[in-house]
């Protein structure tokens, strides 16, 4: 699709078909996708899990949805997560480079020291906030390459608590996402929402 044309067609979801599922085939080829998504120092710290296949599972997702109908039938209801303790993974996710002779032992070493001082200088509440900020790119690019491979989706609000229970999510992994996806019916669309003009959003200096 047109990058316009796919802008303008993805839209929140409200209204999803029960009886249509998704394979995981379909989904790994919107996460190949997803997985170009920039991040602060290449860290990826986003992670999704996919609650498709557990009925039980997926009603604990509706509740701590707020009890939202979509939640319930969509096809997957997806979790999105970020690490803020991304930074310590550092040598892990350079592995790689190191094995096929893009990056020499010391370079990686660099990298760690690097990315551990800025981190830790700057404290837990911005470890917090650029996770989010990293997960929230992320997030995005998945609903548009969702909507891509002809999917719908809708982000929703969340109970963090329930849903990190249902998860059982450790401490340095935060929700910060929920995202219904499915194909919504189409016999009775929804018009979009108003947008405000750009003139009014933009400032330009």
């Amino acid at each position: 699709m047109e990058f316009t044309d796919l802008v303008k067609a993805r839209r929140s979801a409200n209204n999803f078909d029960a009886e249509v599922r998704i394979s995981e085939a379909e989904l790994k080829v919107i996460f190949d996708d997803t997985k170009l998504t920039p991040s602060a120092f290449n860290l990826q710290p986003v992670g999704y899990k996919v609650v498709m296949n557990d009925a039980k599972l997926q009603e604990r997702m509706k509740i701590a949805s707020g009890g939202q109908y979509k939640v319930g039938v969509c096809s997957a209801v997806i979790v999105v997560t970020t690490n803020t303790k991304a930074y310590e993974d550092t040598a892990i996710l350079h592995a790689g480079a190191v094995q096929f002779g893009i990056m020499s032992e010391s370079e990686v070493a660099d990298e760690v020291q690097m990315t551990a001082t800025y981190y830790e200088g700057q404290g837990e509440d911005f470890q917090y906030f650029d996770a989010v900020r990293n997960g929230s790119l992320s997030a995005m690019q998945f609903m548009l390459a969702a909507k891509n491979q002809g999917w719908d989706t809708c982000p929703v609000s969340y109970d963090d608590k329930l849903v990190r229970a249902a998860l059982n999510l450790p401490d340095n992994e935060q929700v910060i996402f929920m995202i219904a996806l499915g194909k919504e019916k189409t016999a009775h669309p929804r018009m979009r929402g108003y947008r405000r003009p750009v003139s009014e959003f933009v400032k330009i200096y």
